[in-house]
C-alpha cells in the first residue's frame, strides 16, 4: 500500500491523497517545521492547505481561536 522507506512526510501525504483529505498546521515550539517538512515534498500543495506559527497568546487566541482560559491554565506552549 505504501512505500515503507519513504520519509514520514511523504507517507503522510499519500495517505492525505488516498483519502482525499487535506492538512493545515497551527504550530509553536516547532517553529513551522512541520509544514516545511510537508512543504518541502514536490505536488504536497494538493493536500497542504496552509499553516500558521504563532509564539504569543494574542495569536493564539486572535488567529487559532484558543479561548483565554485555555491559554491561562495550560500555559501559552
Amino acid at each position: 500500500m505504501f512505500d515503507r522507506g519513504k520519509p514520514e512526510a511523504a507517507l503522510l501525504l499519500d495517505l492525505l491523497r488516498e483519502k482525499k483529505l487535506h492538512i493545515s498546521t497551527a504550530e509553536s515550539c516547532t517553529g513551522g517545521m512541520i509544514a516545511a517538512s510537508l512543504t518541502a515534498i514536490a505536488g504536497s500543495s494538493d493536500v497542504v492547505n496552509g499553516g500558521v506559527v504563532s509564539y504569543t497568546n494574542e495569536v493564539k487566541h486572535n488567529v487559532l481561536g484558543v479561548k483565554t482560559e485555555t491559554l491561562e491554565k495550560f500555559s501559552a506552549v
